[in-house]
């Protein structure tokens, strides 16, 4: 058995495969541009992918392959309707990234309501030790308890998200597609009105694409923090950029582009040194322990689906 994995380094360069050859013969490309993802998975059996998108232009030839691990919970970069035709199973990971999104989530939303980075350029500027005074209270910041922090989404997530910010004081509401008992869910146009911190959590789909548009983002308030870490296209990001520049909302924290990376063409180009923004390389999901997990996850996916079973499968 081969399998391939095609974009290990968006994996990071501190994992071991050995996991993989318990199964056979293991092929590992750091990148895998568009025109060559085809000619690398041509005699594979398995295909591990994080970020490249596969479907009918570069699987028609790969007669050999049985299944497709993804090394995420979103699988929108895989046409699932012709691996379906083919009869490839299709499977990705889940829960795995829980704590670690959840934690860059509340920690995009402390330092933001916190202005860390401004006092902390203070201090390395040397400005501190010039001024001679003991403190430095501006730009004003402001407690987090007491806020009303809303979720979009409401996964594993975006529970574990309103779990802290719970803890830390807030009022959490809720936006999501199927309301649930015990949960204050509300309809979009209130959560967006009501939130002082609206951090995103859906998955991309057909029924999320554009969900934070330019009508839902002029209901924010003007002192709003918004948070996305689910997928780039959720958002109308020319209007969330427009927003940032006019000062209609009071900061924006994004680690997901609807282009990843983004050209200096994207809206969030003309933004990305703004005090109030901060920008990360679609990192939230990546800390060790985390990917570690992943690599242990799709193992198992492999090892399950040769003993006929269906662990995950999204196809």
């Amino acid at each position: 058995m081969k399998i391939t994995l095609l974009d290990a380094a968006t994996l990071g360069d501190d994992l071991s495969y050995n996991l993989f050859h318990e199964f056979g013969e293991v092929r590992v490309f750091n990148i895998s541009p568009a025109d060559r993802v085809a000619q690398n998975i041509a005699d594979s059996d398995v295909v591990v992918i994080n970020k490249v998108k596969l479907g009918a232009v570069n699987l028609a030839d790969a007669k050999s392959l049985k299944l497709i691990c993804i090394a995420a919970t979103g699988f929108d970069n895989v046409d699932l309707d012709y691996c379906r035709s083919r009869g490839i199973a299709v499977c990705n990971v889940v829960g795995y990234s829980t704590p670690c999104v959840a934690q860059v989530t509340v920690a995009m939303a402390l330092s933001l309501i916190t202005h860390l980075p401004e006092f902390d350029a203070c201090v390395r500027s040397g400005e501190y030790t010039a001024r001679g005074i003991p403190n430095r209270l501006t730009p004003v910041y402001h407690e987090i308890a007491g806020k009303t922090w809303g979720i979009i989404g409401f996964g594993n997530i975006g529970k574990q998200v309103g779990r802290v910010a719970e803890a830390l004081g807030c009022r959490v509401l809720v936006h999501k597609r199927t309301p649930i008992d015990g949960v204050p869910c509300v309809d979009l146009d209130r959560i967006c009105r009501e939130s002082d911190i609206l951090s995103i959590h859906t998955p991309l789909n057909d029924s999320t694409r554009g969900l934070l548009d330019e009508r839902h983002i002029k209901m924010l308030k003007r002192n709003a923090i918004v948070i996305n870490v689910a997928r780039g296209a959720v958002t109308d990001e020319a209007a969330l950029a427009a927003a940032v520049r006019e000062g209609r909302i009071g900061a924006l924290g994004v680690d997901v582009y609807s282009t990843e990376p983004f050209a200096v063409d994207h809206p969030f180009y003309s933004i990305k040194d703004y005090p109030n923004v901060c920008f990360t390389p679609h990192m939230a999901w990546g800390g060790f322990e985390t990917r570690v997990r992943v690599m242990t996850e799709m193992a198992e996916n492999i090892r399950d689906f040769l003993s006929g079973g269906r662990r995950n499968r999204v196809d």
